[in-house]
């Protein structure tokens, strides 16, 4: 699971905890704007797992984390997803440890947009939005209503039960990954 920087951030950790009642094993990943809104500590204590934050943090043994991670994931749920991180993952670029794992994921990638609708209706993000649906990204979102700055529009990230519901309408659509093969 990624986790960039938007207010929803807080709705994510609701989705993590959701994810482990499924039974889900759930690895995080955030932003360094997403520890901004949430800390590494809420998610850690809801999957039982560590967080990973820093793309370069050094390790007791040595492990690429951006592949190993990538290579266990059978899904990555981005939640939020900003314009930000829709606008380095449609160019390509990979500044962080999210961006880099999303470069180098097999598995498929289900995006939670979460902005401000004259953010979520910009060109430029619309275009990143069509190029990674080209790619074959999958989207939950965004939903209608009250934002953040008060303003009404689309833009509000899916709620967590939504998300839940598309991440296992995605798990049924194929055999679960064989880790190591």
């Amino acid at each position: 699971m990624g986790v960039c920087g938007g207010i929803s951030a807080y709705k994510t950790a609701d989705l993590c905890s959701k994810l482990i009642r499924e039974h889900a094993d759930v690895t995080v990943a955030m932003t360094e704007a997403a520890l901004q809104f949430v800390r590494p500590l809420t998610f850690s204590t809801l999957s039982g797992r560590r967080v990973y934050t820093d793309l370069f943090a050094e390790e007791q043994v040595y492990e690429a984390e951006h592949i190993a991670l990538t290579h266990r994931a059978y899904l990555i749920v981005v939640a939020p997803a900003t314009a930000n991180s829709l606008g380095k993952l449609a160019t390509g670029i990979c500044d962080d440890l999210l961006s880099t794992l999303l470069c180098s994921a097999e598995s498929d990638v289900l995006l939670a947009p979460a902005m401000n609708q004259r953010m979520w209706e910009h060109s430029a993000t619309q275009d990143n939005v069509k190029k990674l649906q080209q790619w074959g990204y999958h989207f939950v979102g965004p939903a209608t209503g009250r934002l953040a700055c008060g303003d009404e529009g689309v833009g509000r990230m899916a709620e967590p039960n939504e998300i839940l519901e598309r991440i296992v309408e995605l798990a049924t659509k194929k055999p679960p990954k064989q880790i190591g093969k």
